[in-house]
């Protein structure tokens, strides 16, 4: 045997499921796999792809696999050293449902599966380790601790197990839709309804959505007598219609409905209403399955009284969310569910508390900020909120004030029932500090903005993260304004952000080992929130506000769009959008397992892999501090 094959079989002795073979099954093995030297980007094969010949293993760097989620992609899965992937040829005959590409340099082993069959055959270990990773897919099987879990479906989501996953699987809908114009008679669009039996037509210009009519429309604005049938279609049609690209899954539609108060939504080719029809998506389409159905959790809360009632359904939620951890669901489709849901919780317990108090004295808005308003909150963690209400005349502002006052007493202890603790630092729309007109609290931003150093304890970055919940949407672009027009060549501001971003404790030594709590409760325990998350959240804000992007509060999606609107430093910017995944995923399992925030992690109990795992997501730290230093030129509060 030659050298090169030599040490092939002694890398491949030490994983699964070539462990269970004897050196000379190896060394035969060996001398006919293929060494691929993969550039930075290189694809080895993608989603629709004819299969390959051969299975692969890598040797070093690391391969990322990616599925299209709402016509992007979307990675599944990270395979490092020793990791078996492409194993689709050996099960299955369609073609790949998942794309494989380098993410650095990397070297690959191909190892033809008409080799590797025999052994196979021969072998019932090796069999039925081929098979579970099939099925679940499962990384890096050196580690044997770790080979039980961490998986993920080489058929991108496996459905052997429906408890919880079904909500996150495609749909299928209509592909022959009823299409009509806008200037079209309503009768003959009827006749039409009526002979291909559909309840619905998509109203099309140059095959692009502008509206859709349904029998609703023609109950209540043709039986009605509000419209003659003799009228056009564009005079009775709801508009804008409702779009969702071919990949949209079941939670997705069903939330998308409620949150629409729509029966109907219409399939484009990237769910945007500037791309072509591809169908439609009715209620019947939608598989209302089970108690612990998203969609259902929300009519639940709709229909909810008490905060005890709240408390069973949020209790619910964190059982889809630890099933969907275990079962690998993209952590970005994760949060986007569990965001809904937790809205719909913050929003019922301010209407229940003011069914309780009386109708409010004049307009408002409730609004969360922090994780809450980022869409990052996937555990029970603490609540941050503020309220604004409407300029009211002076003589009417303490009443005012005093009725918001207790209506925020009310909902965050209704909160608090629920399981989203009292903000410590007094954080909440309850302290008459956060509880202010919109005139006191445009003054607020106007301050922190203009004069950023002075009595800086009252500046909490993340006042800057918020997401109205309740309440006048005007109060919100009102505040919108005052900040990205402050925004602007804020040079004092960016100066105190970036500085404080800086200020977070270090998470790496020099030596690259972690640093832990050295007192106190949590000593020698990693405090992930405060020396890995926090960093990322920081820049993510500073850099999008400098940037005027608007509209975006989620750490992940903040990343992801630096790297559209600052291309030169795309690279950081994505390895920072992975980094905050992967460790929002570690602190969301520490989270789980120990029934708490997930804040403090002991490194000894990981594996050698989660360790180094965990690790990785913590090297873009020191470019992206670097980066802020550089962009930002601090200096003033240093």
């Amino acid at each position: 045997m030659n050298t090169i094959a030599t040490q092939i079989a002694d890398f491949l002795k030490d994983y699964a499921p070539f462990n269970h073979l004897t050196l000379q099954e190896l060394s035969e093995i060996a001398s006919s796999i293929r060494v691929i030297n993969l550039e930075k980007n290189k694809t080895i094969f993608k989603v629709n792809d004819p299969l390959h010949d051969c299975f692969y293993v890598v040797a070093s760097g690391l391969i990322n696999l990616y599925v299209i989620m709402d016509a992007e992609e979307t990675i599944l899965d990270k395979c490092h050293q020793g990791t078996i992937f492409g194993l689709r040829p050996f099960f299955a005959k369609n073609n790949y449902m998942m794309t494989a590409k380098a993410r650095e340099e990397s070297v690959v082993y191909a190892i033809p599966i008409a080799v590797f069959r025999p052994f196979v055959a021969s072998n019932s270990e090796v069999l039925n380790l081929l098979l579970e990773n099939f099925a679940v897919d499962k990384r890096n099987t050196k580690d044997k601790s770790n080979y039980e879990s961490n998986l993920i479906s080489e058929n991108a989501f496996f459905t052997g197990q429906q408890s919880g996953m079904q909500f996150f699987q495609n749909l299928t809908f209509n592909t022959s839709p009823l299409i009509t114009q806008g200037n079209s008679i309503v009768q003959d669009v009827a006749q039409l309804m009526a002979e291909t039996r559909l309840n619905n037509a998509i109203v099309a210009e140059n095959n692009l959505p502008v509206g859709i009519v349904t029998d609703i429309d023609l109950t209540y604005k043709i039986a009605t007598g509000r419209h003659p049938i003799t009228s056009t279609v564009d005079t009775i049609m709801t508009w804008p219609v409702i779009t969702v690209s071919e990949n949209v899954s079941l939670a997705e539609a069903q939330l998308l409905m409620l949150k629409n108060n729509v029966t109907h939504l219409c399939v484009t080719i990237d769910g945007s209403d500037k791309t072509e029809i591809k169908g439609v998506i009715t209620e019947h389409d939608l598989i209302l399955a089970q108690a612990n159905n998203p969609g259902i959790l929300i009519k639940e809360i709709k229909r909810s009284q008490t905060a005890s009632e709240l408390k069973q359904i949020r209790s619910r939620l964190a059982d889809i969310i630890q099933s969907s951890i275990q079962k690998n669901i993209p952590l970005t489709h994760i949060t986007n569910i569990a965001s809904e849901v937790n809205f719909a919780l913050l929003k019922r317990a301010v209407e229940q508390s003011i069914l309780e108090l009386g109708s409010p004295p004049a307009r408002f808005a409730w609004f969360s900020i922090g994780s809450q308003a980022r869409k990052e909150q996937l555990l029970l963690t603490d609540q941050d909120n503020f309220l604004v209400f409407e300029d009211v005349a002076p003589e009417k502002y303490r009443d005012v004030k005093d009725y918001f006052l207790n209506l925020a007493k009310k909902a965050t202890l209704k909160l608090e029932k629920v399981g989203y603790s009292l903000c410590p630092n007094g954080h909440l729309a309850s302290n008459m500090i956060w509880c202010k007109s919109l005139s006191d609290w445009l003054k607020q931003f106007d301050n922190w903005m203009r004069n950023p150093g002075e009595n800086n304890n009252e500046l909490s970055s993340l006042f800057f993260d918020y997401e109205i919940i309740f309440g006048d949407q005007r109060i919100e672009e009102a505040i919108n304004t005052i900040v990205f027009e402050n925004a602007v060549d804020s040079i004092s501001f960016y100066d105190f952000l970036g500085n404080d971003a800086l200020r977070k404790n270090s998470s790496l030594t020099f030596f690259k080992k972690f640093i832990v709590e050295e007192e106190g409760p949590h000593k020698n325990k990693f405090d992930i929130k405060t020396r890995a998350l926090l960093p990322l959240i920081d820049a993510a804000r500073l850099f999008t506000l400098s940037l005027g992007i608007k509209g975006i509060n989620n750490t992940y999606v903040r990343f992801k769009q630096l790297a559209i609107s600052d291309p030169k430093h795309s690279e950081i910017y994505l390895d920072c959008a992975d980094a905050f995944l992967t460790l929002l995923k570690f602190r969301t399992l520490e989270g789980i397992k120990n029934d708490d925030s997930g804040q403090f992690i002991n490194i000894e109990e990981l594996t050698k892999i989660d360790r180094e795992k965990l690790k990785n997501a913590l090297l873009p730290m020191k470019e992206l501090e670097d980066l802020i230093k550089h962009k930002f030129q601090l200096t003033q509060f240093s």
